[in-house]
């Protein structure tokens, strides 16, 4: 497992452009992407030991979340979106040292 960073509500730059980091307590549903609840501020996140640090896009979508428990990232999800039509097209989810799973979600013409 990996070290989590710092609690911080940020905008950030990747490598595929700007994204804002939120932070929640919970998620609801069994549908993907996970529909995070209960949002936290920076400060709300020191005090806890587990809460989930999404990230988004600079369209506005979901692309990481990380569950962070005591420190360590135990869970991961990363979302990416089919441009054409804003639907989510693959969600790589790792938990622990697991190997990652990768789900195929948008079915292309013709396929």
């Amino acid at each position: 497992m990996r070290r989590a960073a710092g609690p911080r509500n940020r905008l950030t730059l990747s490598e595929k452009g700007p994204t804002v980091t939120r932070y929640f307590l919970t998620y609801r549903g069994v549908r993907l992407p996970l529909q995070l609840a209960e949002e936290l501020s920076a400060e709300d996140v020191r005090n806890r030991n587990t809460y989930f640090a999404a990230r988004y896009d600079a369209a506005g979508r979901l692309s990481e979340i990380d569950k962070c428990v005591y420190g360590e990232v135990e869970m991961t999800h990363r979302y990416t979106w089919d441009e054409a039509s804003g639907q989510l097209a693959q969600a790589v989810i790792q938990v622990g040292e697991e190997e990652p799973q990768v789900l195929a979600l948008l079915q292309r013409a013709g396929a």
